[in-house]
């Protein structure tokens, strides 16, 4: 049904939005809003406020079928206001539109938007009653000149909530976009008419960067700022090149802790696409007491160089006090410099994976396929046990057979050959934890399951937080199933039942025989190996001695005190967002409770709708702005300190950085399929050729098992 009624004769139609239609029949169909008569303003009617009066005419406007925008108005000396006019939507006039096609080609167009102002005089003008807080209705127009409309298509039925944008960001924190988000909220809310428009949900990530935009990098370290000064023990640094952002380094209280514990052997590498700057983001990865990979630290860099790692290094010392043992990267040039002048004292490992990888484009085709040389190689590479000068003397007598002396790749290899060889960290205590940056790289894509190349970079600290929260609850689990695990004893020793309670990461076989501890396995892991149990057990030594149980491997290694506490974010009002999170959980609490109960269910909704009642009759909404402003969007971001007017440090221009690749077309399904197909397919171990099939889908295995099967 429509909310309006036809005065002077006429016909409503909804179906007409031609402008020039309604100015040829203004003054024929005029509509009235079909309102109760209790909600009709008039004139003389006094309110306490204006905000409270503009919230009135604002319901009526909603319940009659129309929009209402803020108009203009007039000031007393002392700047009070005396009259404020609030119209319909669709006052005014349209403005006239010009169109040259022989103009300018560099002038901008702008925008070829639809008017919906057709000069509707409906309106409301309050006045100020003078010397007290009050106002009045001074005059009150409510006829219009253009059909009235249903609730749901007004402006204000597409406006967001809190929730809605409250839900939008958060969901942002886990890598859902817009589009992903809109189709979640519907299926939560039960259908696509229950949530607003996408490009309304689009429109919130706008209005985020218009808020924003170029006071992000001040926004940042005001907000990191604000962490150190409250939070525990929390460490933040940041560096500026000519009041441009260069480098960020933060570290929270318990990572301070892991790194304490576990900060023997570190790696670290770049990753990038995490932010709509490209500055890269650095993790630096330890191993902790589960075998799990934990962050010690993090930062951002707007460049690659000698000098933002060396700074990014120096910052890293700072705020940990101590050097690592061991350091893994790649081959980057500009990080071995830079942990050269940084961490002196610390021994500098590189990737052998990485090293690994390059082979293959060192040495001809014929060579590379050889598999007796690949396996003679990696062989001689990864050997741990191998001892240097024994390593020498084979690495000389496999380049001699295969002809590869002369190469340079290999002769640059045996140079740097302290830096990668495993035999060479031999005298490092826990150098086996680590040999590749692998764990540095499935950190960097761990951290990219939550973060997008399009964030800001508060969006992007969000994100790392949510990323963070979730290492720590994997960090909790598993300190309790450690807690509440009861192994199985193999053995009726009782050295196996106190290797069980302190959890070193071993296991005792009774059925090993052999006597050899020269693997050197409590100098590379930490833990004792096997031979050593034998040995103890044939000893009758009923207790592992207290020096070889090293603290990192124990259950109780980071005090609870760390372990159980919860990433600290900014998220406003600390108790406020406590009591909205324990309200979420009491009403799904009652309605899991009464879902199934008709009679229930029906009440349970009614004092709803009562207590709904009782708020919005004292609510003053922030006014008629569609536009998310500063405040709330500080709310949604969890910024705690208000957005500076001052900026003194300005974001980075958009870097393009070593690894982070190019602009380049996608190809298409068909010059993939031709690509691959220029490959050589692997070896099938069915039939011995290289064939694009393996031993499962291998013809002839197939066919003699099927000839099989038949006899």
């Amino acid at each position: 049904m429509s909310n309006s009624s036809v005065i002077d004769g006429g016909e409503s139609s909804s179906s007409v939005h031609d402008a020039q239609y309604f100015d040829d029949i203004i003054g024929e169909h005029v509509y009235k809003p079909d309102v109760p008569v209790q909600l009709i303003p008039f004139k003389g009617l006094i309110f306490k406020s204006l905000k409270l009066a503009i919230k009135m005419y604002s319901e009526y406007a909603e319940i009659g079928g129309f929009d209402v925008r803020l108009s203009t108005q007039s000031r007393f000396d002392n700047k009070i206001i005396k009259k404020k006019h609030v119209i319909c939507n669709r006052g005014g006039k349209q403005k006239k539109k010009s169109c040259d096609t022989l103009g300018t080609s560099g002038v901008r167009r702008k925008r070829n938007s639809n008017s919906r102002a057709i000069g509707c005089q409906a309106k409301i003008i309050f006045e100020s009653v003078y010397g007290t807080p009050y106002y009045k209705v001074f005059q009150f127009d409510e006829l219009h000149n253009h059909p009235l409309g249903k609730r749901s298509d007004l402006k204000k039925a597409r406006q967001m909530s809190y929730s809605e944008k409250e839900f939008i960001v958060r969901s942002s924190t886990s890598k859902i976009g817009p589009t992903m988000a809109h189709k979640l909220r519907a299926s939560l809310r039960g259908g696509y008419e229950f949530v607003k428009p996408k490009v309304v949900i689009k429109n919130l990530r706008r209005d985020i960067n218009r808020v924003i935009g170029y006071k992000d990098a001040q926004m940042i370290v005001n907000t990191m700022n604000d962490r150190r000064a409250h939070y525990p023990n929390y460490s933040f640094e940041f560096n500026c090149q000519d009041d441009v952002l260069d480098c960020i380094f933060w570290a929270d209280e318990m990572e301070k802790a892991y790194y304490a514990e576990f900060g023997d052997v570190i790696s670290f590498d770049a990753t990038f696409r995490t932010n709509k700057y490209r500055m890269v983001f650095v993790p630096f990865t330890a191993i902790d007491h589960h075998k799990k990979s934990v962050t010690v630290g993090s930062g951002l860099l707007s460049n690659e160089s000698i000098e933002s790692y060396s700074w990014f290094l120096k910052a890293f010392l700072k705020t940990h006090g101590k050097e690592p043992t061991l350091v893994l990267t790649d081959q980057d040039a500009a990080i071995k410099q830079a942990v050269e002048n940084v961490f002196r004292n610390s021994k500098h490992r590189l990737c052998m994976w990485h090293i690994m990888k390059k082979l293959k484009k060192r040495i001809s085709d014929d060579l590379f396929t050889n598999t007796y040389f690949r396996k003679r190689f990696s062989k001689l590479v990864w050997d741990i046990n191998m001892k240097p000068d024994v390593f020498e003397v084979k690495w000389g007598l496999l380049m001699k057979e295969f002809n590869l002396e002369d190469t340079r790749w290999f002769k640059d290899m045996f140079t740097i050959r302290d830096s990668w060889i495993p035999g060479y960290f031999s005298d490092i205590p826990m150098c086996g934890l680590m040999k590749t940056t692998s764990r540095s790289e499935s950190m960097n894509s761990f951290f990219n399951t939550y973060s997008e190349s399009g964030n800001l970079l508060l969006n992007f600290m969000m994100n790392y937080d949510t990323a963070i929260q979730k290492q720590r609850n994997t960090q909790r689990e598993l300190d309790r199933a450690s807690k509440k695990a009861s192994y199985k004893m193999q053995t009726p020793r009782e050295i196996e039942l106190q290797a069980s309670k302190v959890e070193i990461k071993a296991e005792i076989k009774a059925e090993e025989k052999e006597i050899n501890c020269s693997c050197e396995h409590f100098k590379c892991m930490g833990v004792l190996c096997r031979h050593a149990f034998t040995i103890m057990m044939r000893c009758g030594v009923k207790e592992i001695p207290e020096r070889y149980i090293l603290k990192r491997w124990r259950k109780d290694v980071i005090s609870r005190n760390y372990r159980f506490s919860y990433v600290q974010s900014d998220s406003g009002d600390c108790e406020n967002v406590k009591v909205v999170n324990d309200s979420y959980y009491s009403f799904e609490s009652c309605l899991d409770i009464v879902r199934d109960d008709k009679k229930r269910l029906a009440l349970f909704s009614e004092k709803q709708q009562m207590l709904l009642k009782e708020f919005e009759s004292d609510y003053i909404p922030p006014g008629l702005k569609s536009k998310t402003d500063g405040e709330v969007v500080c709310k949604l971001l969890g910024v705690t300190i208000p957005i500076p007017e001052e900026i003194n440090i300005h974001v980075p221009e958009v870097q393009s950085n070593k690894g982070s690749g190019i602009n380049k077309r996608i190809p298409s399904v068909g010059e993939v399929a031709y690509e691959n197909s220029k490959k050589e397919h692997r070896m099938c171990s069915g039939c011995g050729k290289r064939v694009p099939h393996n031993l499962r889908t291998c013809p002839e295995r197939v066919g003699a098992a099927k000839s099989a099967k038949d006899s």
